[in-house]
């Protein structure tokens, strides 16, 4: 009677002692499967991964003329003789008045075509430069500082005067934001420059280029 009784007792603690053992498996199975997924480190790392920082010697000094195209270039230096032909100083002289003879130039003149050319040297394509010229603001941060621009190559341009052609204006981000003093202080901007086309209400650009840094121009 006694053997019976032990026997029916340790059966009873092995059943139970199974029983938790399934549970506590199951708990972890639970567990394991709501859990989230990690992605690989190297799937992290490029998350997080920053824009490149290169060093200033990088950027080399980039002159606004190479920019333009060859076609380009030599159509703006063998200007057509309606506008050869005007003296200096006249009235015809105006920038209102070459806005005219534009509208009024043959559709084929290589001359007015080339003043609104968006054609790019593909050769500056992320290619890092330093370039020189006047910053004229179109975005600004909470602090009035300056995030988006268009650099240009003399003051006044898109402003006071037409804007000059479009391979002839840089589209700059830069998201920290530029503290502008004056529109007529001449910058500094390097960068890494994209031959990607920008439309904007005020100017069109053929480059664009998000800025690394930036210093007061000095000759």
């Amino acid at each position: 009677m006694l053997a019976a009784v032990t026997l029916t007792l340790l059966a009873c603690e092995q059943a139970e002692n199974e029983a938790l053992a399934d549970s506590a498996a199951e708990t972890a199975t639970n567990q394991q499967a709501a859990a989230p997924k990690q992605a690989s480190p190297g799937a992290a790392k490029k998350a997080v991964l920053p824009l490149a920082i290169l060093p200033a010697t990088a950027f080399k000094p980039l002159e606004w003329v190479d920019l333009i195209p060859k076609e380009d270039l030599e159509a703006l230096e063998h200007p057509p003789g309606y506008i050869a032909d005007v003296e200096d100083g006249s009235f015809e002289d105006q920038i209102s008045s070459q806005i005219n003879n534009s509208l009024v130039a043959a559709a084929d003149d290589r001359y007015q075509q080339a003043l609104v050319s968006t054609d790019v040297v593909p050769a500056m394509n992320n290619r890092p430069v330093r370039v020189p010229g006047f910053i004229v603001p179109l975005e600004f941060n909470d602090k009035q500082e300056v995030t988006q621009f268009f650099l240009v190559p003399y003051f006044g341009a898109c402003i006071h005067v037409p804007p000059p052609p479009p391979n002839q204006i840089i589209f700059v981000r830069y998201p920290p934001g530029l503290k502008q003093e004056e529109l007529y202080t001449p910058y500094w901007v390097s960068g890494v420059l994209e031959t990607s086309l920008v439309e904007n209400d005020m100017a069109t650009a053929a480059y664009s280029m998000q800025m690394q840094s930036f210093e007061t121009y000095v000759e």
